[in-house]
């Protein structure tokens, strides 16, 4: 399998893991060699509810028996689509009402900013340095890492850029401003908190001159860092949330959501603003459903910080780990270096444990296992890091 995965199948890297996927369940991954494998990535946040999570799985097959795909999005009403959005209304303030379901995060941030050029009549966008939000040329546009842009260009024009928490760079949102985006969290480049109200600070700068604030909360949103929404941790109503990953509960998935006012600027001058054939899947949108019934109906959001605190105390004043950034189980182990922290990733994956490098800061590894993970797995996990880190001393 492995000789035709690296002819056949387009990569992304020199170097992919090539794990042969047998199946997985609850918060393991099993290979072709009957190897278990305990997952502290979860897909990259998207797997909320873990691997094969009943309700989800039954959701789904429930939805196959009646109806897939009938028509593009926006024209036939469609249950599973309505009580989708309706459901995510219910999570959000009363001014994020409107939702436009899409294929992934990243299609997400492109309605996001055509909507708020429309909306504002503007074009010039504010993103931050070290933002990720998706690969799409668009979404490009706006990831402040030229690294990884510079092959890719031309992209949009009239993106500037400021550094995530430098409130002294908010003058540059004037006026001519159509929107500033930003991560809630920053997710690439290492899990960085908003400090010192900076999210409050953005949001009045946006008020007073007219420009609309876009949160990305495709990492932090869906129950990740102990609320909800992670915008609920730091005090700020975004104008446009964009959502993607936990959604689906592993099915492919993205949202935007504002209000009622502000999405109707897509439907008219011209007609049809954003269109997407497959989003709002009613298979998918039923997956959808369930995983957001399941994490608000259940106590998984506020186990998220009790299983943070775990972590935190196993590791606390280790001398290899520098810092631990991030809130609930969006975490990150900061080490010295990108050797150590590929060395323990690699090392743990042998000693079966999965864990993953973050985009822009090498010194990262990502924790971010499924919100059903146990605290006992949490602590076989943990001890199998530390094995690892204490290795050479």
């Amino acid at each position: 399998m492995k000789d035709q995965f690296l002819k056949h199948q387009g990569q992304t890297t020199p170097h992919p893991l090539a794990i042969e996927i047998s199946y997985a369940k609850g918060s393991y991954i099993y290979d072709n060699n009957g190897n278990e494998l305990l997952d502290f990535v979860a897909g990259v946040s998207a797997n909320s509810l873990g691997h094969n999570y009943p309700k989800v799985t039954e959701a789904i097959e429930k939805q196959l028996e009646k109806y897939s795909h009938v028509m593009v999005y926006g024209e036939f009403i469609q249950k599973p689509q309505l009580e989708l959005s309706v459901a995510l209304s219910k999570t959000l303030p009363n001014s994020l009402s409107s939702v436009y379901l899409v294929n992934s995060g990243t299609e997400a941030t492109e309605g996001a900013l055509k909507l708020a050029k429309r909306f504002t009549g503007r074009s010039e966008i504010i993103a931050a340095k070290n933002s990720y939000h998706g690969n799409t040329q668009g979404a490009m546009s706006v990831c402040g890492m030229e690294k990884q842009n510079q092959a890719y260009r031309p992209l949009i024009p009239g993106v500037k850029f400021i550094t995530f928490n430098n409130e002294i760079e908010l003058s540059k949102i004037t006026t001519k401003t159509a929107c500033i985006i930003l991560e809630t969290i920053q997710g690439g480049a290492g899990f960085i908190e908003p400090s010192n109200n900076f999210l409050k600070k953005v949001k009045k700068k946006c008020e007073d001159v007219g420009a609309l604030l876009i949160l990305d909360e495709i990492q932090s949103g869906i129950g990740r860092t102990g609320k909800f929404w992670g915008f609920e941790n730091y005090d700020v109503i975004p104008d446009i949330i964009i959502t993607g990953k936990g959604l689906g509960g592993g099915m492919p998935i993205g949202a935007f959501i504002s209000s009622y006012e502000i999405m109707s600027y897509l439907k008219d001058n011209p007609k049809l603003g954003h269109i997407t054939t497959f989003g709002g899947h009613p298979v998918i949108a039923a997956a959808g459903l369930a995983t957001i019934k399941e994490i608000s109906n259940t106590s998984l959001i506020k186990e998220s910080l009790e299983k943070e605190k775990i972590i935190r105390d196993f590791f606390k004043g280790h001398k290899k780990i520098k810092e631990i950034r991030g809130k609930g189980l969006m975490l990150a182990l900061i080490v010295e270096s990108s050797d150590v922290a590929t060395r323990v990733i690699l090392e743990c994956m042998q000693k079966g444990l999965i864990l993953f490098w973050l985009l822009f800061e090498e010194k990262a590894i990502r924790i971010t296992p499924p919100l059903t993970i146990s605290k006992e797995e949490i602590l076989k996990g943990c001890k199998i890091i530390l094995e690892v880190l204490n290795k050479n001393d």
